[in-house]
């Protein structure tokens, strides 16, 4: 045998009796014995070779941490073992809403809530679908799904910063009621036409974002807006773990290589002080604040604070208290799992941004390269609609999905009230399923109810108020103008606009348990969304009916949503 061989041979001849003594000595030592010889054993680095090779759970847990920033990302599923409790206990996070009760109209006629443009409940939807899980119910908010879907509305007259249009058909899951569209369509503006912006990328890189759905994907989805900066633009970039940082300082959109360089070399690991986080982006944007400009951050993380304030109230206060400053702050949602869903929507509406979950590249796309302007410039803020109905003309009412954004009746006019914001060229849907005046609807005839027929202004279905801030100011505008009383449309004649956003809102209802979809399930509810399909210039509701074939496989074969931390 040659000197080569032998000296490949040895180690594994050596490797192979010591492992044999060693499992000789722990089947006949005692336990003080073999407690006494590990610790007599100094401890040794792991490497990462090591953590590649042996995932044990228990190894990764204790030695993982103290690895942050020093290894490069891993494979997902090298990531996902050497952080358990990020997957292997499921334990998202979503706000419980029911469904909006019905009302009638002789006791309660007005209904008022808050715009509502995040869509970040569809791609999160789409996620769970494309993974062959059917989603939470708590994770469906009907009108992000609706709103996700661009729609051909009317553009704005005169000097009001978004148009209004309705549009009445029968309901396409109950020939007894009629739904009502209210749809508002806001002025579209070009990247170039906007302001000068101060953005602040905000990043979380603590422990749970060392997987392949989160900080790698946070890393692609930056670079696809830097690409869009101009100039006059410009970027800070903060990360947060168990400490926070400021590792790039305001620097101009010009400069598109050391923004990508910064971006680049963000690795994760450590806990998650997101409070502390945001507090140094605000700190971070107000110190770079553009007067008349885009003043943002950008919050780009899966919402599992654990360091800090973390309790849900006090971080949103802290937004809303913020956005005093004339920073607004969207939240970017990445990962699975041990994402947190109801921070992350409520943080935006408490930091006057909107909210998107991004899935994929092609999602990064839509909200930061195709729909930017819509992202990053207001165009009305503090948007509130207030619908009263004729009792002459509609009995009984219900309001599809906004079940968080539900106002009183006189927060209408109190400018105090915070309400939503519409970004340049976003497009609102808003449905109401009614019962016409003598038709079959979900309540059961009083006793003492007066038989009297009530009066109601002839030809009105319902009078629609909307109240807006234009950015900057302090007062409210208004908006007033008569639903008319038009013949329903049966659906098939109704325009492809509604059919779609009709399918959609069914959609939504059945995978919360249909309580008022009735037997139209979901191949209706696919036939549906197909004759609305219409142009779909980007392809965007032909992915919509392949989830809902999706959605109805998956039901058919019993597929149980995942489990949700409560």
């Amino acid at each position: 045998m040659s000197a080569y061989s032998l000296l490949l041979v040895r180690p594994l001849a050596v490797g192979f009796s010591a492992g044999a003594l060693l499992a000789l000595a722990a089947c006949s030592a005692s336990a003080p014995e073999v407690e006494k010889a590990a610790s007599s054993v100094p401890p040794q680095p792991i490497l990462a070779d090591e953590l590649v090779a042996a995932a044990p759970a228990e190894l990764t847990r204790k030695r993982a941490a103290p690895l942050a920033g020093q290894l490069a990302p891993m494979p997902s599923s090298v990531a996902d073992a050497a952080l358990p409790g990020y997957r292997d206990v499921p334990r998202e996070q979503y706000q419980n809403y029911p469904d909006n009760p019905v009302f009638a109209v002789s006791e309660t006629p007005v209904s008022t809530f808050s715009i509502d443009v995040d869509t970040g409940s569809y791609a999160n939807v789409r996620r769970f679908l494309n993974g062959g899980q059917l989603p939470p119910k708590d994770a469906v908010r009907l009108e992000e799904l609706v709103n996700y879907f661009p729609y051909a509305y009317p553009l704005p007259q005169g000097d009001a910063p978004f148009g209004v249009s309705t549009e009445l058909a029968v309901t396409p899951w109950n020939p007894q009621t009629r739904l009502l569209r209210i749809a508002i369509k806001a002025s579209d503006r070009s990247v170039e036409e906007l302001p000068p912006a101060n953005l602040v990328f905000l990043v979380d890189v603590s422990g749970s974002m060392h997987r392949r759905e989160g900080l790698p994907m946070v890393q692609g989805t930056l670079k696809l807006l830097v690409d869009q900066l101009r100039p006059q633009d410009r970027v800070s970039l903060v990360t947060y773990a168990g400490a926070t940082q400021v590792v790039l300082d305001s620097t101009p959109g010009s400069d598109k290589a050391k923004i990508r360089a910064a971006i680049d070399q963000l690795t994760a690991g450590g806990s998650t002080a997101g409070e502390s986080g945001i507090q140094l982006a605000y700190q971070q944007a107000s110190k770079h604040l553009i007067e008349g400009g885009i003043n943002r951050i950008l919050l780009a993380t899966d919402g599992d604070f654990n360091v800090g304030i973390s309790d849900f109230d006090s971080l949103k206060q802290l937004a809303a208290d913020k956005r005093k400053t004339g920073v607004s702050l969207t939240t970017l949602g990445f990962g699975v799992d041990n994402y947190n869903e109801r921070l992350m929507e409520q943080l935006a509406d408490a930091g006057n941004g909107n909210y998107a979950y991004i899935d994929n590249l092609r999602e990064a796309r839509k909200v930061l390269v195709d729909q930017l302007a819509s992202t990053l410039a207001t165009v009305a803020s503090d948007v509130k609609l207030q619908l009263e109905f004729n009792p002459a003309e509609v009995s009984e009412y219900r309001l599809l999905g906004y079940g968080n954004r539900a106002l009183k009746r006189e927060d209408f006019s109190n400018d105090k009230v915070d309400a939503g914001e519409i970004g340049a060229g976003h497009t609102v849907t808003a449905l109401y399923e009614i019962v016409p005046a003598g038709g079959k609807g979900w309540l059961e005839p009083l006793r003492y109810q007066s038989s009297a027929q009530p009066a109601g202004k002839s030809g009105e279905l319902a009078w629609l108020r909307i109240r807006y801030k234009v950015p900057g100011e302090a007062s409210s505008r208004l908006l007033e103008r008569p639903i008319a009383r038009n013949e329903a449309k049966p659906v098939a004649a109704a325009s492809e606009d509604l059919r779609f956003a009709a399918a959609v809102a069914a959609f939504a209802q059945q995978l919360k348990g249909g309580r008022y979809t009735g037997d139209f399930d979901l191949a209706q509810s696919i036939a549906l969304a197909r004759s609305g399909k219409g142009e779909d210039r980007f392809g965007l509701r032909g992915e919509f009916i392949q989830l809902a074939e999706i959605a109805q496989s998956l039901h058919t074969s019993g597929s149980t949503p995942v489990r949700v931390q409560q």
